[in-house]
């Protein structure tokens, strides 16, 4: 995982003045009652035993709009998305990451096994029909199965093929065990890039979730802040007709590599 100095993100968060301080306790207070709503909605929607219906699967994509609206987000999206069910991979710098991509179109993912121990937003993940994986357990060959079953059930499934996250000015190997999903269920891969900006249009450290950041801080942080500018692009889908698990991992690593390349002008590669 890589490293980055806790006080300086803190610090890019960092605005002077009453109002804003103002505005981020009125924040926090529409994110716990939205997060509220959220648990009530999935529970009126039946999503805690039957969370693969149509009706939730909408209901979470504007669910996910609406909440990136209360942070203070401004989206721009790049790129076609597949409509047909497929397999996503993204790069990954934060937990904001997935409501990002969720308000873009129906999908499930995959998340790493803490999130479900958070208190509101694991219930709500279990609601919304989430996979959850333990880092270093050798899951992750059943996990690929699993996924592939969902995707034969004509789901689209996401997954962060990093493992871990970044912060933003890198892009770490992608591990090729959950690319047997794909290939299993006879579906295309369409890599996504995730780019967190400045007011300059330059990357965004300071929204990196990483480290020993705890969920609470960051998001505590975050409200700080008057806009959070991300770009996402759905590059071109890859047919893995042909191709084993590593070779069409490479070939969505390379994709996404490009991306953000070419958003930043530089890219630095992690092993």
């Amino acid at each position: 995982m890589s490293e980055m100095n806790h006080s300086a993100s803190v610090c890019a968060y960092s605005q002077g003045g009453l109002w804003p301080q103002l505005r981020r306790v009125g924040r926090v207070i529409r994110v716990v009652l939205y997060l509220l709503w959220g648990f009530v909605l999935a529970f009126l929607l039946g999503a805690f035993w039957s969370p693969y219906r149509p009706v939730v699967l909408a209901a979470k994509q504007r669910w996910c709009r609406h909440f990136l609206r209360i942070l203070g987000v401004e989206l721009t999206v790049t790129g076609s998305r597949v409509e047909a069910p497929v397999f996503l991979v993204s790069n990954h710098v934060s937990w904001l990451d997935i409501p990002v991509i969720a308000s873009q179109r129906h999908l499930y993912f995959l998340s790493k096994a803490e999130v479900g121990d958070w208190p509101l937003i694991g219930t709500l993940a279990r609601a919304m029909g989430t996979l959850f994986i333990k880092r270093g357990s050798g899951e992750s060959v059943r996990k690929a199965q699993e996924i592939a079953i969902r995707l034969q059930q004509g789901h689209t499934v996401l997954v962060f093929p990093e493992g871990t996250t970044t912060d933003g000015s890198s892009l770490r190997r992608f591990f090729p065990q959950l690319f047997d999903a794909p290939l299993l269920a006879d579906v295309p891969v369409q890599p996504l890039a995730v780019r967190y900006l400045d007011s300059h249009g330059a990357p965004d450290q300071g929204m990196a979730f990483i480290g020993d950041d705890e969920f609470h801080h960051h998001l505590w942080a975050m409200l700080l802040r008057s806009t959070i500018r991300i770009r996402l692009h759905f590059c071109a889908p890859l047919d893995g007709a042909g191709m084993d698990r590593k070779a069409l991992c490479v070939h969505a690593h390379g994709r996404v590599a490009e991306q953000l390349t070419v958003d930043s002008g530089q890219l630095t590669a992690r092993g």
